[in-house]
Formats: C-alpha cells, sequence, structure tokens
C-alpha cells in the first residue's frame, strides 16, 4: 500500500496559521495529504525529535516558530537530517524588517492574543448595552464598574467608551421617586463610580436635550429647583453607598473615562483577585 505524504505543522503557539498555509497548498494537489499539527514547542529536545519523527516517516515540516534561536536550531537539525521544510514567518519577518523602522517582537501567539482582546471587547460592548440604564440590576455584581448619577451626567456614553476599552461598566439613574435596588447594595464601594455635575451646567444639556426631541417650553425634567433636588438626593445616595465621586461639569467623556479606568487599575492592584 501506497503510503499517504505527511506534513508535519510545527508551532511555538497553537499552529493554525501553519495548518491554513497547508491547507491551502495541499488544496492544489489531487491526492490525500495528511496534517500532523505540532503545537507549543519551546525546546530544542522537542525539535530535534520531531524532526527524527519526521526524517522516519519521510515528512516534510512547515513551521512558525517565531523565536530566532528555535528556528536557526530547526534548520541545523532538519539540514542535517535532510528533512524538507518551510519556514513560514522567518522570510516574511526578514523582508518586512527592511521596511520599517522597528523590530518585530518575536513572542508566539501574537494574533491569539489579539483575537482574545477583540473577544473581551466584544463581550464588554454588550455587556453595557445588557445592563445599561439599571434595567437588569443582577448585572451589577459582574460589573468592573457601576456607574451612579442623575440622568444626563453621561453614564451611558462613558460606559461604551470603557467596554471599548475591555471594560464591564454597569449603571443605574438616580431618581428620588425610584426605590434603590437591593442589588446596588451588594456592590463593593470600590466598585462605584458617583457622578455629579453643576445644576445649571445639567440644566442646560436637558434643555437642549428636550429641544433636539422636538419639546418646547418648561418640563420639570429642566426645572433649575428640580435638578438641585435630584443632585442632593443624589450626594446622599453616594454617601450612603461610600463610592468615589467624580464631578463631570466640565470633563470630556474621554477625561473621565480616563481618571475612571485609572481607578480600576489602582484597585485591580491594591485588592487583586478579589476585584
Amino acid at each position: 500500500m501506497e503510503k499517504i505524504p505527511e506534513i508535519y505543522i510545527v508551532s511555538d503557539s497553537v499552529g493554525e496559521t501553519a495548518e491554513s498555509v497547508a491547507k491551502a497548498t495541499i488544496a492544489q494537489f489531487d491526492e490525500d495529504i495528511e496534517i500532523t499539527r505540532i503545537p507549543f514547542v519551546r525546546h530544542t529536545e522537542q525539535i530535534k525529535r520531531i524532526v527524527q519523527d519526521a526524517s522516519e516517516s519521510g515528512a516534510m515540516i512547515c513551521h512558525t516558530l517565531v523565536s530566532m534561536e528555535l528556528r536557526e536550531t530547526f534548520e541545523r537539525f532538519a539540514k542535517n537530517a535532510g528533512v524538507a521544510y518551510v519556514d513560514i514567518l522567518g522570510h516574511m519577518l526578514k523582508t518586512l524588517e527592511t521596511i520599517t523602522t522597528t523590530k518585530p517582537k518575536l513572542k508566539p501567539g501574537m494574533i491569539h492574543r489579539l483575537d482574545e482582546e477583540y473577544f473581551k471587547k466584544v463581550e464588554a460592548i454588550e455587556f453595557a448595552v445588557k445592563y445599561d440604564d439599571g434595567k437588569i440590576p443582577s448585572g451589577f455584581e459582574k460589573a468592573d464598574i457601576v456607574l451612579i448619577g442623575v440622568s444626563r451626567t453621561s453614564k451611558t456614553p462613558l460606559s461604551m467608551y470603557m467596554a471599548h476599552k475591555r471594560i464591564k461598566v454597569a449603571n443605574l439613574p438616580l431618581v428620588p421617586e425610584v426605590n434603590l435596588p437591593e442589588e446596588i447594595f451588594r456592590v463593593p464601594p470600590h466598585r462605584i463610580i458617583g457622578l455629579i455635575i453643576d445644576p445649571y451646567k445639567l440644566n442646560g444639556i436637558r434643555t437642549e436635550r428636550m429641544k433636539a426631541l422636538g419639546f418646547s417650553g418648561v418640563a420639570n425634567y429642566t426645572d433649575i429647583t428640580r435638578i438641585q433636588d435630584e443632585l442632593v438626593y443624589a450626594k446622599e445616595v453616594m454617601r450612603r453607598l461610600h463610592c468615589t465621586v467624580i464631578d463631570v461639569s466640565d470633563k470630556a467623556i474621554e477625561e473621565t473615562a480616563s481618571k475612571i479606568m485609572a481607578i480600576v487599575e489602582k484597585n485591580k492592584e491594591f485588592y487583586g483577585d478579589k476585584y
């Protein structure tokens, strides 16, 4: 029985890149070609054993080893054993260096780390949407940060902005006539941020919002006395929750978010796994 040609896929990460290249190449041949993936190769002894096995079975090897030392070791072993091989990343790295001003990181698995970061961002965005405006209080305890404040203190824009930084944010509007959900009292104070604002600044923001929605005249929502009462109530709630308070009166979303993210990082360092 004729032996089926075989390709060893060798990688210092999971090997998906090399396998994709191999499969694209194999598709050009009208015969069965077997693929054996060997991931997480990080040591000389592993390379030596792989090359020996390939030599005995008559297989070729294609690899995506990033480490210069491992690539050179692999090349030496493969040539001595007469094993055919393809260094998928090596030539690309060398050529790309000729047109760039930076050096490659030479760290295995970078593409998968990027994928992981992307999915963390998507997860945080979905979280912000799901737990926006206090709709589902059960989300408070799952959040990295819970923003609380009266209407139009930028809770939702801040939640979405920080979601793009992979931070899970829930938010709760504070309204004097609406009872606080009991879940908010189960959130550690260091994970709650209270947002306050100058009443006259808020009056202007709410007035513009009403105009944008097509409303005219005076409404309770824009009444300065009502706004002041709301802010007094909000400050009392923040006092009860013992949370950090940030005045957003003259701050852009980016500035406030930067301040909150600094608090998150500081808390993670202090509380560690308990954060």
